[in-house]
């Protein structure tokens, strides 16, 4: 390990992140290093961290390497592996381009939920096409001390349980993880969203985010929460033809949310790099003894 590494700090709608630039893949990050740079505390922190590394050097996304150059190795505030991040895409693409990689326009990011097509517009907004979400079969419930409300399980390359109550005080401090019932349905955890309307497809949201604990915004989350709040209000792209577009609000900004005819879900936010600096690696070492 180098004696000082290059690292940035971003986030989209406050969803923030830990930077590290990677591209030839030759850092060790185990789970008790990721969690230790995202400590707010004693590290940088951040609600996760975004292992920049090219595809073909990683061997999760070497078959990738044909699609999209750049892998964005995510892993969560404890060190955990996790499939996507919607808000840590746009960052990702904010880093792109800030580091001279990509321009405006339009480029490709391989994760392990798949490559995701990413434009950068002229006015600073990011979109990501996010895929298709699915919508597996069967009831779910969670819930927050006496109260359980049923939860709509929407999967957008990782699990989310969308429940519509009427105060988003109703979520608690959101700590610790909701239980959620039946656990078969997340044998590997979930991600839970509270969900009030605002207005005609207008909604805000708190969530938990497994393995991160609340956060300011999640915008695989938000993409559920449109696409669970289409379905209850009616409204399905495949089935009319017409697009759907909601905003979602979040504790840390504002998403827009539309899914297309085809299935296919766009998100648009802010994505913005906050700082540069380098991690010292000594104290790195003893950090995570």
């Amino acid at each position: 390990m180098s004696t000082r590494i290059p690292f940035l700090k971003g986030h989209g709608t406050e969803n923030d992140f830990v930077i590290v630039p990677d591209p030839e893949n030759t850092l060790d990050l185990p789970p008790e290093t990721v969690a230790a740079l995202c400590d707010r505390r004693a590290g940088i922190g951040g609600d996760g961290l975004l292992h920049v590394v090219r595809s073909a050097s990683h061997p999760e996304a070497a078959h990738l390497a044909s699609e999209a150059e750049w892998f964005m190795d995510y892993r969560n505030g404890d060190g955990s592996v996790a499939e996507m991040c919607g808000n840590g895409v746009r960052v990702f693409a904010r880093y792109l381009q800030r580091a001279g990689h990509v321009t405006e326009g339009d480029l490709a990011v391989a994760t392990r939920g798949g490559v995701k097509t990413v434009h950068i517009d002229k006015a600073g907004d990011v979109t990501v096409g996010m895929g298709r979400a699915l919508l597996p079969a069967g009831d779910v419930t969670v819930s927050v001390g006496e109260r359980d409300w049923p939860a709509r399980n929407v999967n957008m390359g990782n699990p989310h349980a969308v429940a519509f109550v009427d105060d988003l005080a109703h979520a608690g401090d959101l700590y610790s993880p909701p239980p959620f019932s039946p656990a078969a349905a997340y044998p590997d955890g979930v991600n839970v969203e509270f969900v009030v309307d605002r207005g005609p497809r207008h909604v805000a949201m708190r969530v938990h985010e497994r393995g991160s604990g609340e956060t300011r915004s999640c915008g695989t989350g938000a993409c559920a929460v449109a696409v669970a709040a289409a379905r209850r209000d009616g409204a399905d792209p495949a089935v009319t033809g017409t697009p759907v577009t909601y905003t979602v609000d979040v504790p840390g900004g504002t998403l827009v949310i539309t899914e297309r005819a085809d299935g296919e879900i766009e998100m648009t936010g802010p994505a913005v790099i906050v700082a540069e600096g380098e991690i010292d690696a000594d104290w790195l070492e003893n950090a995570v003894r």
